[in-house]
Order: structure tokens, then sequence, then C-alpha cells
């Protein structure tokens, strides 16, 4: 593949820092999506000719990611670029778009008129997971800065709390008429993690993307009958396949919240771990192939 865009994910910095030196020895070729344009193929590879535009995670902690010029990847892996964005916003979409359907879909397995909390929507997941779970049809209740809920209401998301003022857990009471929340969907960890069982209707599902950094207490979740599901995801054509379907329709857009050169992956890190005190919102791309530079506004 020629790779046209890349985009930079929390997974590229804790492999940076050397969280996962066991899996992927330092130094290496680190990046996890890829948009670009088929550019020699195998012999017996039939589902793409050169010249097709393709977007993918590649395999994580299985070689060269994606911050390169060029990459090889297994067939099974690759989808067709979804033909109403570019190669910006098709590589905004692979990684996190993949996490949200397994964490949504596969996992959480949430249906219609069930409602859902979102921890941090205004982040490159939350971002797509509100789209996705609006919709499934299901009632979404989000977190977020008061500078970002705006962004978020026009995503779908039905309710927001500014959890820079307001306990979530209560909030969602009073929204619920005391009933809960059917499914938590945690994309930031820690305390926020722990509490999370505090908000759950009777037999309700987290679902969480974040390493588990400390001990907890699910005293709170075996009172609920609840279930649990952590998520690193493994990617495939399908789940692609499923959100091109989305894109294509108009549910599903990628945000991108700044774009950076390649040349300048270093700077573009520092921003995503920066993140909404940057004023990011949504994801970090790459333009591999040009010059563009697009920085948020803090």
């Amino acid at each position: 593949m020629r790779v046209h865009a890349t985009a930079i994910n929390p997974l590229d910095l804790q492999i940076r820092r050397g969280d996962y030196a066991d899996y992927v020895p330092l130094p290496a070729v680190i990046g996890h999506d890829i948009s670009g344009v088929v550019e020699e193929k195998g012999a017996d590879v039939s589902e793409f000719d050169i010249g097709d535009e393709v977007y993918y995670t590649p395999k994580i902690f299985g070689g060269p990611g994606s911050y390169a010029e060029q990459h090889v990847a297994e067939v099974d892996l690759v989808a067709r670029k979804p033909h109403n964005i570019n190669h910006l916003e098709a590589a905004s979409l692979t990684l996190v778009g993949g996490t949200v359907w397994e964490a949504l879909v596969s996992r959480a397995q949430l249906a219609v008129h069930e409602t859902i909390l979102i921890h941090g929507g205004a982040g490159g997941v939350g971002t797509v997971a509100i789209q996705l779970a609006r919709a499934m049809g299901a009632r979404v209740i989000t977190t977020a800065r008061p500078s970002n809920h705006e962004l978020v209401r026009s995503l779908g998301a039905d309710e927001v709390i500014d959890h820079t003022a307001d306990d979530y857990v209560a909030a969602v009471a009073d929204l619920t008429h005391g009933h809960g929340v059917n499914v938590v969907f945690d994309t930031i960890g820690g305390d926020t993690l722990t509490r999370s069982a505090l908000a759950l209707a009777d037999a309700g599902r987290v679902v969480s993307i974040v390493d588990i950094a400390q001990p907890q207490n699910l005293v709170d979740a075996w009172g609920k009958n609840a279930a649990y599901h952590f998520v690193f995801t493994r990617q495939n054509r399908g789940k692609l396949d499923a959100l091109t379907n989305l894109n294509e329709r108009g549910l599903i857009k990628p945000v991108i919240g700044a774009v950076l050169p390649l040349a300048r992956v270093g700077e573009a890190h520092e921003l995503l771990d920066g993140g909404s005190s940057r004023g990011l919102r949504g994801k970090v791309a790459i333009d591999v192939v040009g010059e563009t530079v697009e920085l948020p506004v803090p």
C-alpha cells in the first residue's frame, strides 16, 4: 500500500513510552491507522486491484506500523475506503471505529431504546461511539466539558453532562429517574471506571477500552448483577465494511481535531497527550503525502 494518511491513537503513545516493550521492542515503526492506495498485490489476491483506495488497521503487535510511506498488510485486514470521505478522514476511522463496533455491537450488544452513558464524548473514540449508539437506536448520554456540548449534541447525544462541574452518577440518576443506564462505555478509566457501576440499571453492562491501572472494587457492580467487558480490539474487514456502510449512509463521520504532516508526528503525539487542555476534539490525523497543518484553537 502507498500510505496517504494515518492517525494518532493513545495506543501509539503507550507503545512509544515502553508500556508494551515485550510485544514491540523499541525502536520500532508504530501506528495503527492507514488509508491509501494498493500499489502491489500477491498472486492469490482477488479482492483488490492495483489503484484501489483502501483503509485498515495494521495487525496490532504484528509488525511495522503506519507511520510510513508504504505498508504491507494481510488482505483479510484490508477494506475498501468509503467513497465519500478523503484519506485523512478514513484514516481517522479505522482503529477507533473497529474498537467502538466491538464494544457496542459485539460486547455490550446495545439494543434499540436502551440508554447508554459514554464517558469522554468529545474524544477520538467518544465522537464515533455517540454516532454508532445513535444509529443503533439508543438514547445517548455523554460527558463533556461545556465548550464541547454543541459538538457532541450535533453528533447525536441526547443529554450531556458537564464532567467538570457535575457528579455524573447523580446526573444520570436525575436523567433516568433513578433507573440508571443499560450500558456504560468507558474511555477514561481510573475512578471513572470504578464509579460506573453506580450509574447502571439492574443487569447493566460496562465496557471499558482502558488499561486497568488500579484495583477495582466491584461490590456495587455485584449488587447490580452487572457484566463487565474489557476490550483490546482485533481488527478485520467485516468491521470496516460495516463502518463504511454507515458512513456512506450518513450515519457516522470521523471528527478530526488536528492535522499534521508525517515529519511532525512527534508534535502530534504531544498534542494528543495534552488532549482537551489544548482544545483538541476528535482525532489527530497525519498527512503522509502532503504538508497539511490544521491545529486546534485552545
